[in-house]
């Protein structure tokens, strides 16, 4: 049975109350669309991933939520550590005409090229070397209230070939890197330092 000790005077932790957990959490663009078409692109760094699951957080009040709502429809587009300035560009605006840095095209504001989806409605981010195609499953107040929780169903995945193995549906994970919000600070991946027990694409020493 393993002990467990008690802090003391010599421990290097202390308690303290950042203002956010973002401990590390992927980047995505939400492309999502009104009742209307019209498109809207958004970032949120509150997203995981439970096989074929994507969970995102998201603001109650974001025209992403409102759009989510009415047309329960969405791509999940994943970039690259390159494409941290088109991410902090998007951050400052907002597709609610109603509200304060109102951007009407996202796209064209961030300097990204939409291409269509083939399973849904929203289009594709071309500068994304991941593109999900999801629909909607559960969307939901949080345990606070304070935000909301989507539940999506991925339909299709699409990858930019140089980061999959070739012949395989498997992605390269030497040669793919996704943005990381850390601390309200973009990163991407440093150098591999192993591979768990369950990796499809191994690597020998």
């Amino acid at each position: 049975m393993n002990k467990i000790s008690r802090p003391d005077a010599g421990s290097t932790h202390r308690v303290v109350e950042p203002h956010i957990l973002y401990f590390g959490t992927p980047v995505v663009l939400l492309s999502t669309v009104d009742a209307d078409g019209a498109v809207n692109l958004a970032p949120i760094s509150s997203a995981w991933a439970l096989d074929r699951t994507v969970v995102l957080g998201l603001g109650p009040d974001g025209q992403t939520s409102r759009n989510l709502a009415a047309h329960p429809e969405l791509v999940v587009n994943v970039p690259g550590p390159g494409l941290w300035r088109q991410v902090e560009l998007l951050g400052g605006t907002t597709g609610r005409a109603d509200a304060a840095h109102f951007v009407r095209d996202k796209f064209g504001h961030a300097g990204l090229t939409a291409q269509p989806a083939e399973l849904v409605a929203p289009p594709r981010v071309v500068e994304c070397p991941l593109q999900l195609e999801a629909r909607v499953a559960d969307l939901r107040a949080d345990a606070t209230g304070e935000f909301l929780v989507a539940e999506v169903q991925v339909l299709r995945v699409h990858a930019a070939e140089s980061i999959t193995v070739p012949g395989t549906d498997y992605v390269e994970p030497a040669a793919w890197s996704p943005l990381v919000y850390n601390f309200r600070h973009y990163f991407g991946l440093g150098p591999e330092l192993g591979h768990s027990s369950r990796s499809r694409t191994p690597r020998t020493a």
